[in-house]
Parts: C-alpha cells; structure tokens; sequence
C-alpha cells in the first residue's frame, strides 16, 4: 500500500502505521499464545476472545482511519472519533490487565519441567511489557506522542521515531517487547537466572532511561544538519 499510495499522516505515509500495529499484534499474539500454553488449569479461550475481538477492533480502526488519511490516535475532532478512540485506549488497557493476570500466574504456578532461568524471564517479560504498555496512557493524556512539537515523525524507517524532539514511543517500544527479547536472551544467550534478572532489570532501566530522555524534549537520535 506505500507503494501505490502517496497519502501522508504527520508527514508519513498513511499505511506505516497499520502495518507497524499489524505485526505488533501479531507478535503479542503468537508469544502469549506459547506462554500461556505453559500454565497448568489455564482457560485459554476468554484470552483468545479478548485479544481477537480487542486487537481485531483496533486494527480495523486504524486501517479504515488511514484509507481515509485521518488519524486513529489523538483524534477527537468529532464526537464519533472521540469515542472510537476511547474505545482503543479501553481495549488496550482490557489487553494489559488480562497479560498482568497471566504474569500473576507465572509468579503463582511452578514449572518444574522448565529452566529456572527461562521462567524467571518470563515473568520479568512480562512485567516490563505490562508497566510500559501503561506507560502508552501518557501519550494519550498528552493527546501526542512527541514531546516539543505536535506528533512529530521522521524518516527513521518504518518506525517513524522523532529525530528532533522527545519522543514516547521509544520507551513503549522497547518496554513491550520485553515480552520476547528478554525470554530470548534468557533462553538461548545467558541460560543463567542471576544473569535472566540482572538483564531485565538493565533492559527496563533502558526502556525507563529512553522515557525520560523524551520527557526531557531530547530524541533518541538527533538529525544531522549539512551545512552548506
């Protein structure tokens, strides 16, 4: 669709941002869907009717915003829009809840067949996805995603992030997908559990590190400027 469209939200084409969603969605799914099958009396289906009916609802919003070249996020220029992105900020709020739940289990239920180390990834996975899955909140009590102008974008590849101002999307990105770098690590690098929880708190000092810097107006990464 970027290629056969040249429609433009904030200064990027209008088709970055579903795709972005559609493949975040899809890697939520398919990773909660692997750790939930490690819980012992685990009703999956309300989960899967939660995510599908939620994130469905979601996606749907912001494919039909940007065929129209409109916002999804951040707009309430009409009553209508206002109320459908409530509806998104209730449904993501509804998701975190129900993965919290999930961690609780995790720190609840034992796992003898499993690696400590792995495990304990899990968990801490878990709850740094579920804190900076919150941390979305801010950007929607700001109605912007930018700190020092209005939802500024750059050319950063697909991901968009400001180059020359604060920008809180950078810490919800990282903090998220704890969810599967953190077990990855754990997993397949480190296999030690003192090294599992020193990573994690490293990687959430990263992702709160990052937070702040945007709060403070200051990109991830600054534009060069050419002098002529």
């Amino acid at each position: 669709m970027t290629k056969i469209t040249s429609t433009q939200i904030n200064g990027v084409n209008a088709w970055f941002k579903p795709f972005k969603f559609a493949v975040s969605i899809g890697l939520y799914s398919w990773t909660m869907a692997w750790y939930c099958h490690y819980l012992s009396d685990f009703n999956v289906t309300p989960f899967n009717y939660i995510v599908l009916i939620l994130f469905g609802f979601q996606l749907a919003y912001i494919i039909f915003q940007a065929s129209k070249g409109q916002l999804s996020h951040f707009n309430s220029s009409t009553p209508t829009y206002s109320i459908l992105y409530s509806l998104m900020g209730l449904s993501a709020v509804l998701i975190t809840l129900y993965t919290a739940y999930t961690g609780l289990l995790f720190f609840t239920q034992s796992f003898p067949n499993l690696p400590s180390y792995y495990v304990w990834s899990i968990r801490l996975g878990i709850l740094i996805f579920v804190v900076f899955s919150f941390e979305g909140g801010l950007m929607g009590s700001r109605m912007n995603h930018s700190v020092g102008a209005i939802n500024d974008n750059s050319n950063l590849w697909i991901l968009g992030w400001s180059k020359t101002v604060g920008d809180l999307r950078v810490s919800h990105f990282i903090g998220m997908h704890a969810l599967q770098l953190v077990p990855l690590l754990s997993f397949y690098i480190f296999k030690n559990t003192k090294a599992t929880i020193v990573i994690s708190i490293l990687y959430g000092l990263l992702a709160t590190t990052t937070l702040i810097q945007a709060l403070k107006g200051k990109p991830i990464f600054t534009q060069k400027i050419v002098k002529e």
